[in-house]
């Protein structure tokens, strides 16, 4: 099969530092392609994932968010991927404008990153009139109200890249953005008061995070705290296999967490707050500690010894392997491609799926 996947214009593909999607749409390209697919991206300039790629803009847009590019982004996707068998748009303003573009005749399926809100509820409802929307979590699809949606498919990442670590750093973990939402602030006073030290890897670019920093997290960190912005891979995969625990104490509906089935891949257990698709990610009392309030996740870190970072891994390799998420793709393509009067896949899909 003859596979479309369109990225947004903002980060490329795979990024090479800070990027949630991006990863995801590279995992899933590379997913689909180990199972025998033909893929062809549409991306920006600078990406290197190793498909046939196209783009409009030889660099990631900034600042990120601005419409008119958006659009001139898509709209070129749409013309570049105009002979494929289908297309997987990962943007909000693509799907939407695919109604009226006449020479997108390809079945669509658009996968929603973000939190249903009641702007983009009414966005995604349209998009629905002629695409399968997809959510990443049943969280999130239990947020989509008037959107009706094709599947849930959980995110998968590369467990090639994601290696077990011994967990011998004695330290706890953060790694997220600069965001109350993401809870940095309860991360510290949760390690403070477990007496470990807390190394934070975070993004610190926008005007909103700078100010949480510089006002709430800044203050409280101690001596024996870490602030690591943006490291590199390589850097990234060895604090998360040398940490003692992961913690991600969330207080909004997480579409998913990426960094959860990172943190499982490496061994690494994870000790959170059960909002979003935590409970999704982690299985309480197996692979971490999923708790109801900050006293109750400081006890937790003190018995976070008890978790087996083997079953973490195992858990992670059963049901996060970019792998797994491909093949719930092609289900998913398999089914829009049969729903389409007089459509036919180039290739048999299932002979390639099964291969």
């Amino acid at each position: 099969m003859r596979i479309g996947l369109i990225a947004p214009p903002w980060v490329p593909v795979p990024p090479p530092r800070y990027g949630g999607t991006e990863v995801v749409v590279d995992n899933l390209a590379r997913g689909l392609q180990e199972l025998g697919h033909e893929v062809e991206l549409f991306t920006v300039g600078e990406s290197t994932c190793p498909v046939r790629r196209q783009h409009l803009y030889p660099a990631a847009v900034r600042p990120m968010g601005t419409s008119v590019e958006e659009a001139a982004h898509v709209l070129a996707a749409y013309e570049a991927l105009s002979d494929v068998d289908l297309i997987h748009d990962h943007t909000v303003l693509g799907p939407l404008l695919a109604a009226d573009i006449e020479r997108s005749q390809a079945p669509l399926v658009c996968t929603h990153h973000g939190a249903f809100t009641a702007e983009n509820i009414r966005i995604f409802t349209e998009i629905a009139r002629h695409a399968a929307v997809v959510a990443i979590s049943r969280s999130q699809a239990g947020y989509a109200a008037t959107v009706p949606i094709a599947a849930v498919i959980h995110h998968g990442i590369d467990l090639e890249v994601f290696q077990p670590g011994p967990g011998d750093g004695d330290y706890l973990l953060f790694m997220g953005r600069m965001s109350p939402d993401k809870g940095v602030d309860r991360a510290v006073r949760v390690a403070h008061a477990s007496g470990r030290p807390l190394v934070v890897v975070t993004k610190i670019r926008e005007a909103a995070e700078k100010d949480y920093f510089d006002t709430v997290v800044r203050p409280i960190l101690a001596s024996e705290d870490t602030l690591v912005v943006e490291p590199d891979q390589a850097e990234r995969l060895e604090l998360l296999g040398r940490a003692t625990a992961l913690i991600n104490p969330i207080t909004w509906p997480e579409p998913f967490g990426l960094v959860m089935a990172e943190s499982l891949a490496s061994g690494t257990p994870v000790v959170g707050f059960p909002y979003g698709a935590a409970p999704e990610i982690v299985d309480d009392g197996v692979t971490g500690f999923l708790c109801r309030d900050e006293s109750q996740m400081i006890a937790a870190i003190g018995r976070v010894q008890l978790i087996d970072r083997q079953a973490c891994r195992a858990a992670a390799q059963a049901r996060f392997s970019l792998i797994r998420m491909a093949s719930d793709y092609l289900g998913l393509y398999r089914r829009r491609l049969a729903a389409e009067v007089g459509v036919e896949p180039t290739v048999d899909v299932r002979r390639r799926a099964a291969g």
